[in-house]
């Protein structure tokens, strides 16, 4: 299993040029595997359209039922678990909620995370993937 942040689940849908072959490659190489996005990410691109930071060509609901149907993806629920080892952090941490719970959800089911983010690939506690 592997885990992907909130830009690269969108990278990876909508074919941006932005993931690289090396996080394509990574994804395309889990498909037979589990594919997971945390619940939260749902929540991140509710608020960018919220915020009118993204237009989605159809309804929010209808816009993640298709994007979590694309190749499998399992939306990882916020558990008790990952909640408390978001809080829990280990080291210098940065203060984003989102990427806490994100970060949390890889570390609990001990699986790499794939990210572009350079706090996140930083961060000496969770595996990254780049």
């Amino acid at each position: 299993m592997i885990v992907l942040v909130t830009h690269i689940w969108l990278w990876w849908v909508h074919r941006d040029e932005h993931l690289t072959n090396t996080q394509s490659e990574i994804i395309e190489a889990n498909e037979t595997d589990v594919i997971g996005v945390s619940a939260i990410s749902v929540w991140e691109i509710a608020k960018l359209v919220e915020y009118h930071r993204m237009e989605l060509p159809c309804s929010l609901l209808d816009g993640f039922d298709e994007a979590i149907r694309y190749l499998g993806i399992r939306l990882i629920e916020l558990t008790p678990e990952i909640a408390v080892e978001s809080s829990k952090l280990h080291g210098d941490f940065h203060r984003d909620p989102a990427d806490q719970i994100i970060v949390a959800t890889a570390r609990i089911y001990d699986c790499p995370l794939v990210t572009s983010d350079s706090r996140i690939r930083k961060y000496p506690h969770v595996r990254t993937v780049p």
